[in-house]
């Protein structure tokens, strides 16, 4: 590439967030024709969330602006109006950047206001992991993003069968494979090593420590904003099939969707109720150890697509229950069950039985955040669209 450095705005807005799109930071960050612009937002930047900025500064990376966007709550109403703060806000964040292209990352709300604030400022959006199916407000969200987005970067080849479906124009639709699975691939490399994970919690873990160098599980559970009526349902009867089977746990703190103020209160009442001597909450780990703790798992549970996507490629058994994930892409690590104690129990039982899976390359092969890098400084930049017929 001749001439000036294209300038790369990457908006971070929550915890999955930043493992998501970690190594495409890292790859634009080295690249000699890309400068990275870097904006944390939401509730990355809260400590109920874990924190997520004091990670990402611990890594290396300085944010060129912070945005606090999220209204309280965490309801559909809130997620509505957190929306329409972000367009407020990120408008004036690009404004004054002036990125050449502007980069969002998945499904959630914030995602769709990175998304709408460039498309009016005339800035090219670029879109990563578009083209999947899930259901939910996320599908909805993503898909609303894609038409809006100029670049896509997607995670495999059915997602990007998807977007062409969907009128883009197949010149801009990349299968890059998934940004997190290159973290995965950079773990899987490593020798298995221990590591003190409540060293890293810094004190914001609760409940019985579990053992590291001992079976464990691994809970991810975040509230399905379609069924926000259910979250108090779903998370209760889940918190008693996991302390029913006894497994020790590692049960991480949902992510920022409606309905996860109902299911923060769940665990808390949970925990001091029952007191279960098998589980262990936390909100928060870098990136690279979340994946070390997921190697190690003898199975993952809950609606998190890690459990479809890293633990896929290393080869985690999992459980997802209920529709969070339904309809996305599956490797043979996956058995999916409803929201029923009974089931949920009997699947984590077979499931930490089984040792390791096969592993696949679904999402990726652990090379997205340089193809996707080396794509933004090339990439022909466009804003006007139509249909592709």
């Amino acid at each position: 590439m001749s001439g000036k450095r294209r300038k790369i705005c990457i908006v971070i807005t929550a915890r999955p967030s930043y493992a998501r799109i970690k190594s495409v930071l890292e790859a634009v960050r080295d690249h000699p024709d890309l400068d990275l612009q870097l904006v944390v937002a939401a509730s990355a930047l809260l400590e109920r969330y874990g924190r997520v900025i004091d990670v990402i500064q611990a890594d290396g990376f300085k944010p060129v602006a912070t945005v606090y966007m999220l209204v309280e709550g965490e309801n559909l109403v809130t997620s509505a109006k957190s929306t329409g703060i972000g367009i407020v806000e990120l408008s004036t964040i690009f404004d004054n950047l002036k990125p050449d292209i502007v980069l969002s990352v998945a499904d959630r709300y914030e995602t769709i206001a990175t998304a709408i604030a460039a498309s009016y400022l005339n800035i090219p959006v670029g879109h990563v992991q578009g083209g999947e199916v899930t259901g939910s407000i996320d599908e909805k969200v993503r898909h609303a993003v894609t038409k809006l987005s100029n670049l896509h970067f997607v995670s495999s080849q059915e997602a990007r069968e998807r977007v062409l479906r969907m009128g883009e124009d197949p010149g801009t639709v990349y299968a890059t494979g998934c940004p997190s699975i290159d973290i995965a691939a950079r773990i899987l490399s490593e020798k298995k090593s221990d590591f003190n994970v409540y060293n890293e919690t810094g004190g914001s873990g609760v409940g019985h420590p579990v053992d590291t160098k001992k079976d464990y599980i691994i809970v991810m559970q975040h509230p399905v904003p379609t069924e926000d009526k259910d979250a108090r349902m779903q998370a209760l009867i889940t918190l008693k099939a996991v302390h029913e089977v006894g497994l020790p746990t590692f049960w991480f703190w949902p992510n920022v969707d409606a309905g996860s103020d109902v299911t923060s209160n769940v665990l808390r009442a949970y925990r001091e109720q029952h007191d279960p001597e098998n589980i262990y909450f936390l909100k928060n780990l870098s990136p690279e150890n979340f994946i070390r703790l997921l190697r190690n798992a003898r199975c993952i549970a809950g609606n998190s697509s890690v459990a479809i996507r890293e633990a896929s490629f290393l080869g985690v058994p999992a459980v997802n229950i209920g529709t969070r994930q339904r309809g996305r892409e599956r490797g043979p690590n996956v058995v999916d069950v409803a929201h029923d104690k009974n089931e949920i129990s009997k699947a984590l039982r077979k499931q930490a039985d089984l040792g390791k899976a096969q592993g696949c390359e679904i999402y990726g092969d652990g090379q997205a955040g340089k193809r996707i890098a080396d794509i933004l400084a090339t990439a022909e930049l466009n804003i006007d669209k139509q249909i592709s017929y």
